[in-house]
């Protein structure tokens, strides 16, 4: 299974402001916007590894060699499938009709199932020979679980403070209750 990112999401899922109150840096100085946008997108893109989640709407491609009995659209929550396209027997790219599949975005990961009476073409047997594409993500920052919201802030205030791989003559010791807060929304699978 080949899973692509096709478009990036968009918008900022943590205004400025906002991280730079909780890092207790006055808002009217701007030298660290830059470094500090930077740390958010860094810890954005952890908690969607680490809960194999989509945070703002961004749009996939799913590759597989074929047509399995159920198709799993992994990084949920799946907002809609853009396109199923196939390439059939004879090596033509063709594009799936909407009424041949159903979305099933109850459970997670979503899945991919053929309608009622209907079921998945044959294919060309080569790589990559069917694609799906689909958007996921949350519909906007204020849906996104405050949880994951509070661990990119925690995320990003360690970074800030401690710029370096290594703390030199200082004891460390990790805070288990920060990994916890993405638990509730991990996508175990």
């Amino acid at each position: 299974m080949n899973l692509r990112l096709v478009t990036p999401p968009d918008g900022e899922l943590i205004p400025l402001n906002e991280v730079k109150t909780h890092l207790r840096v006055d808002s009217a100085l701007t030298a660290d916007d830059g470094l500090i946008q930077s740390l958010v997108t860094a810890a954005m893109q952890t908690a969607e590894h680490r809960t194999g989640r989509s945070l703002l709407p961004q749009t996939w491609e799913l590759a597989l060699d074929r047509f399995p009995e159920k198709i799993a659209l992994d990084k949920p929550p799946i907002i809609e499938v853009e396109s199923v396209k196939y390439v059939d027997a004879n090596g033509d790219l063709q594009i799936l009709p909407e009424s041949d599949y159903l979305l099933d975005d109850f459970g997670e990961p979503g899945r991919l199932i053929p309608a009622y009476s209907k079921s998945w073409p044959m294919t060309r047997e080569q790589p990559n020979a069917v694609r799906i594409r689909f958007r996921a993500g949350y519909e906007n920052a204020a849906a996104v679980p405050q949880a994951i919201k509070q661990w990119i802030l925690l995320t990003v205030g360690t970074m800030y403070e401690n710029r370096e791989g290594v703390v030199v003559g200082q004891s460390v010791q990790s805070l288990p209750h920060i990994d916890g807060l993405l638990d509730r929304a991990t996508v175990w699978r």
